[in-house]
C-alpha cells in the first residue's frame, strides 16, 4: 500500500462564531463551511480502487455523513434549553448543508429568515431558497412566496407569490395551505371561494387533529395508520386514536401560544399579562416554596405545558404538583394523574398510579379527576372498558364545566360510543366546549357545519372554526420568538415573522406587522414601501375584527399615510369603528369632523354629543373631551358675540334691551349643554 502524498497546509480555521453565529453573508456561505469541515476533518489517504465505485461510494459516504450531522442537530435542539446551546446546533446544520443536505439547508435558510441567534440574512437566505425550490423543496416554495408577497429582498409580485404557494400547498405546505385558505375567504388576489378556502383548511386541520379516516358509520377505520400527522407514529384506531390526538393537541398543538399585541401602552407591554416576567417568576416560587398552594399549583400548569414564555419542565411542573397535592389540592392529584396517564420524562407511562390520583381528586368532587377517571374507562387504560361508566364520570365532568369532559361526551354521541346516536346531542357539548376553547370540540363542530351533519350546512361556519383549529399549529411559536425579538431591539427579525404569521391570516400579527412597519425602524423595507404595506394590513386586521385597526385605516385616509387625503373614507371608517366597536377615539375623531366640517356635513350639536359618548366609553378621554368641549363653546360663544354685535349694528342703539344676568347665564348653560 502506498503511502499518503504530501498534503498542502490547511487553510486557516473558521471558528464557529465568525462562520454561523454571526451568520455568513453571500457566496461566502459555503467556503466558510468548508472552512470549518476542513479544519475539523482528519486527513486520510485516498482510497484505491475503481473511479466508480470510489465515487458512488464517496457520495453515499458524504450523504451519510451529512444526515448524521443534521440528526446530531435537530438532538441538541430538543435537548437544549439556553439559546446558546441551541445555537450551536446550526454549526451541525451548517456543516450538513454544505454536503447537500436539503432538510439541513432548509433550517440554515430559515435561520438566516428569521434572524435565529443573531444570523439573519436575507439575500443569504433568498440564495438557498432558490437553491432549494429547484430541488422541489415546498418550504422553499413556500417562503418565496412570502418574500414575493411582501417584497422583502425580492421585487413585489402577487401574481409570483401565489404560484410558488400553490407549488408549495401542492408539495406538502401546510403554511401554503393555510395561505390560500385565507387568500380564497377574504379573495386576496384570488376570487373569493368559500368552498376553496373550506378545502385549503380543512388540509390543514385534518393534520392538526390526526386526520382520522372515518367509515360511513362514524367510527374510524381499523388498522389504518394515520398518514398526516408528523409528530407521532402509525397509530391505529378506534379508541386509542382519538386518545393519543387528543394528547397531541393538548401537548404540542392544542395550547395557544401568548399572542402579545404590539398596539398596547408601552407600559402594559412591558408587563404584559400574557409573558411572566422573571421577578414575578421569581415571587412566584417564593410564595410557592413558603406554601401557597394555589401558586403551586399555577407553576405545575406553567411548567407542564410551557406557558408565559416559560420552557416545558416536566420536572419542575411534578414537584409542584407533587407538593400541592400533600397539601390537600384535589386539582394537584388530578394533574399528577394526568401527567402518569400520558407518560413523560418526569412520570413515566403509568396506568395504576394515573387511575390512583384521579380516584383522589375525584372524591373531592374534583372535575379534571372526574373527567380522568372517564378516560381510563373509556379507553380501557388498566381496567376494562366501560362505556357506562365513562358516561358517568364524564357526565360530572361536564355538569362542573370542564370543557374536556363536554367534548368526550359529544364525541360519544357523535360516533355512537356506548350511546345511541345523537347529531344534536352531539352539536351541544361540541358547542359547550369550543366555548372553551377546546380544540377537537371546535374541530369536529366544523367538520359538522361542513357536511351538514346534524346542523345546516354553512361553509362560512365551517371556514371559521377550521381556521381556529389552524392557529394552532406549532407555526404559532414564532409569536413567542418574534415578540422577544422586538423587546430586544431586534425589529426586522421581529418583523420578517409576524409578517408571516400576517400571511397566514393571524389577525394579532397582521396589527403587530403594521404597528413596525409604520414605526419605519425596521431596514428591510425601502421607507416608502412602509405605509402603504401598513395600511394594507391594518385593513385586513380591521377587516377581522380589530377596531384598533380600523380606526387606524381612518387615521392613515385623514392624513394621507401611503394613500390619498380622503376626508369622506375617513369619516366612514371613523363611524364603523364608532357603531359596531364603540371606539372611544373614533367617536371622538369623528365628533372633531362634524365640529369642523371636515368630509361631512357640519353640525355641532352631533359634534357635542360625540364627545359626550367618547368620554362616557372611556375614562381616558375625559380630558381631551373637557378641552374639546372647552374650545368648541369658546369658538361657539365667540361667534354669537359676533353675531349679536352686526345685529345691534343693524338694529340701532334705541332697539336694544339690555339682558338681565340671569338671560346671560341661562344661555351659557344652553351652550354647555
Amino acid at each position: 500500500m502506498r503511502a499518503c502524498e504530501p498534503q498542502p497546509p490547511s487553510p486557516p480555521a473558521a471558528t464557529p462564531e465568525a462562520c454561523v453565529l454571526q451568520g455568513p453573508s453571500g457566496h461566502n456561505y459555503r467556503a466558510c463551511v468548508s472552512q470549518l469541515l476542513m479544519s475539523a476533518r482528519p486527513r486520510a489517504c485516498a482510497p484505491q480502487g475503481k473511479p466508480q465505485q470510489l465515487k458512488k461510494q464517496a457520495k453515499n459516504n458524504f450523504t451519510d455523513e451529512g444526515d448524521q450531522l443534521f440528526n446530531m442537530g435537530i438532538q441538541i435542539l430538543q435537548q437544549s434549553k439556553s439559546q446558546k446551546q441551541k445555537a450551536e446546533a446550526y454549526i451541525f446544520f451548517a456543516k450538513a448543508a454544505d454536503m447537500g443536505n436539503l432538510k439541513a439547508m432548509e433550517k440554515m435558510a430559515d435561520a438566516l429568515l428569521f434572524g435565529n441567534f443573531g444570523m439573519q440574512n436575507i439575500t443569504a437566505a433568498i440564495q438557498l431558497y432558490e437553491s432549494l425550490a429547484k430541488e422541489g423543496s415546498y418550504k422553499a416554495q413556500n417562503a418565496l412566496g412570502f418574500l414575493s408577497s411582501y417584497g422583502i429582498g425580492m421585487e413585489y409580485n402577487q401574481a409570483k407569490a401565489l404560484i410558488y404557494y400553490t407549488f408549495g400547498s401542492a408539495g406538502g405546505s401546510m403554511m401554503s395551505q393555510m395561505i390560500l385558505g385565507y387568500r380564497y375567504l377574504s379573495g386576496i388576489n384570488v376570487l373569493q371561494n368559500c368552498e376553496v378556502a373550506l378545502s385549503h383548511y380543512k388540509k390543514v386541520a385534518d393534520y392538526i387533529s390526526g386526520c382520522p379516516e372515518k367509515v360511513s358509520d362514524g367510527k374510524f377505520k381499523e388498522n389504518q395508520p394515520n398518514r398526516a400527522c408528523s409528530k407521532m407514529t402509525v397509530i391505529y384506531c378506534s379508541g386509542l386514536f382519538l386518545f393519543t390526538v387528543a394528547d397531541k393537541l393538548e401537548k404540542s398543538e392544542g395550547i395557544p401560544v401568548e399572542k402579545v399585541r404590539l398596539t398596547e401602552r408601552p407600559e402594559n407591554l412591558s408587563s404584559n399579562s400574557e409573558i411572566l416576567d422573571w421577578d414575578i417568576y421569581q415571587y412566584y416560587k417564593f410564595l410557592a416554596e413558603r406554601g401557597d398552594v394555589q401558586i403551586q399549583v399555577s407553576l405545575g400548569q406553567l411548567h407542564l405545558i410551557g406557558r408565559k414564555g416559560l420552557d416545558q419542565d416536566y420536572y419542575k411542573a411534578l414537584y409542584y404538583f407533587l407538593k400541592a397535592a400533600k397539601a390537600g389540592s384535589a386539582n394537584a392529584m388530578a394533574f399528577i394523574g394526568k401527567m402518569y396517564l400520558e407518560g413523560n420524562a418526569a412520570a413515566p407511562q403509568n396506568n395504576a398510579t394515573a387511575f390512583k390520583y384521579f380516584s383522589m381528586a375525584a372524591s373531592k368532587g374534583n372535575a379534571i379527576g372526574l373527567h380522568g377517571l372517564g378516560l381510563l374507562y373509556f379507553y380501557g387504560k388498566g381496567v376494562p372498558v366501560n362505556y357506562a361508566e365513562a358516561l358517568k364520570y364524564f357526565q360530572k365532568a361536564a355538569e362542573k364545566g370542564w370543557p374536556n369532559a363536554q367534548f368526550q361526551l359529544g364525541f360519544m354521541y357523535y360516533s355512537g360510543s356506548g350511546v345511541w346516536k345523537d347529531y344534536k346531542l352531539a352539536f351541544k357539548y361540541f358547542y359547550l366546549a369550543s366555548q372553551s376553547g377546546q380544540p377537537l370540540a371546535i374541530y369536529y363542530l366544523a367538520e359538522m357545519y361542513a357536511t351538514g351533519t346534524g346542523v345546516l350546512r354553512s361553509c362560512r361556519t365551517a371556514v371559521e372554526l377550521y381556521k381556529g383549529v389552524c392557529e394552532l399549529g406549532h407555526w404559532a411559536e414564532k409569536f413567542l420568538t418574534a415578540y422577544f425579538a422586538y423587546k430586544n431591539g431586534d425589529i426586522d427579525s421581529s418583523l420578517v415573522q409576524y409578517a408571516l404569521l400576517a400571511e397566514m391570516g393571524y389577525e394579532v400579527a397582521q396589527s403587530n406587522s403594521a404597528f413596525i412597519l409604520e414605526s419605519k425602524k425596521a431596514k428591510i423595507l425601502e421607507k416608502e414601501k412602509m405605509y402603504p404595506m401598513a395600511l394594507l394590513l391594518w385593513n385586513r386586521a380591521a377587516i377581522q375584527g380589530n377596531a384598533f385597526a380600523r380606526v387606524k385605516i381612518g387615521d392613515y385616509h385623514y392624513y394621507g399615510y401611503g394613500t390619498k387625503k380622503d376626508y369622506q373614507t375617513a369619516a366612514t371608517h371613523y363611524s364603523i369603528a364608532a357603531d359596531k366597536y364603540h371606539s372611544a377615539q373614533a367617536m371622538f375623531n369623528l365628533g372633531y369632523m362634524y365640529e369642523h366640517g371636515l368630509g361631512i356635513t357640519k353640525d355641532i350639536h352631533l359634534a357635542r354629543r360625540l364627545y359626550d359618548m367618547a368620554a362616557q366609553t372611556s375614562p381616558d378621554a375625559h380630558i381631551p373631551v373637557f378641552l374639546a368641549l372647552m374650545k368648541l363653546e369658546t369658538v361657539h360663544l365667540l361667534q354669537d358675540i359676533l353675531l349679536f354685535n352686526v345685529s345691534l349694528s343693524q338694529i340701532g342703539p334705541k332697539s336694544l334691551e339690555t339682558p338681565t344676568s340671569n338671560s346671560w347665564a341661562e344661555r351659557w348653560g344652553e351652550m354647555m349643554f
